[in-house]
């Protein structure tokens, strides 16, 4: 009994690692039409049925002082005032994360959302739309950044912010820089059964 629990745990491990990787690392992470996950796989190894990732737009590294500013545009562009929100990530504190989050009500929230989307896109954001849920997030990618626009959930919000009420909800902006393009991935195929 021990030896069949211990391989359900590791099969669910696994399953939830992969899922995680798949909406991190599109890019890098297929899985079949036989339910094998293959991780940092050669094009030629990919499933005929699988969907080419939208490739990244050629753009330079942004800076964190880059990524402020694009959300503060996005954030003007939806109508709002980037003052009426706080950063997640102290000025400074690290290079590579930043957000921004203000609580909104729950009925202009979406088109907010929407509306910051369009203007990331119209700065040249590419959508990554794996694992994406387009009326709670949606995640997008250049210069070596991501950027998730989420409406939902209090645990994303800066502990500094004031609680929410039943008609309101988050609005949150996250960012954080991750360079993969120098990290290579071994080819590791996963059964789960």
């Amino acid at each position: 009994m021990n030896a069949l629990l211990k391989r359900v745990w590791i099969g669910m491990a696994a399953a939830l690692i992969a899922s995680l990787a798949a909406t991190v690392l599109p890019d890098h992470v297929r899985i079949a039409d036989d339910g094998r996950i293959h991780l940092g796989a050669p094009e030629s190894m990919a499933s005929p049925s699988a969907v080419a990732p939208t490739p990244e737009s050629t753009s330079p590294p942004l800076t964190r002082d880059a990524v402020d500013e694009v959300i503060r545009t996005a954030v003007s562009a939806a109508g709002l005032d980037p003052e009426q929100g706080r950063p997640t990530v102290a000025a400074g504190a690290a290079m590579n994360r930043t957000g921004w989050a203000a609580v909104r009500e729950k009925a202009s929230a979406q088109s907010e959302m929407d509306a910051i989307c369009a203007d990331l896109e119209r700065q040249g954001w590419t959508l990554n739309p794996n694992g994406d849920r387009p009326q709670a997030s949606r995640s997008y990618k250049r210069g070596g950044w991501y950027l998730v626009v989420s409406t939902r959930g209090q645990s994303q919000a800066p502990s500094t912010t004031s609680g929410s009420t039943d008609s309101q909800t988050y609005l949150t902006l996250t960012g954080l820089q991750l360079n993969l393009s120098d990290i290579p991935l071994p080819e590791i195929t996963v059964r789960i059964r």
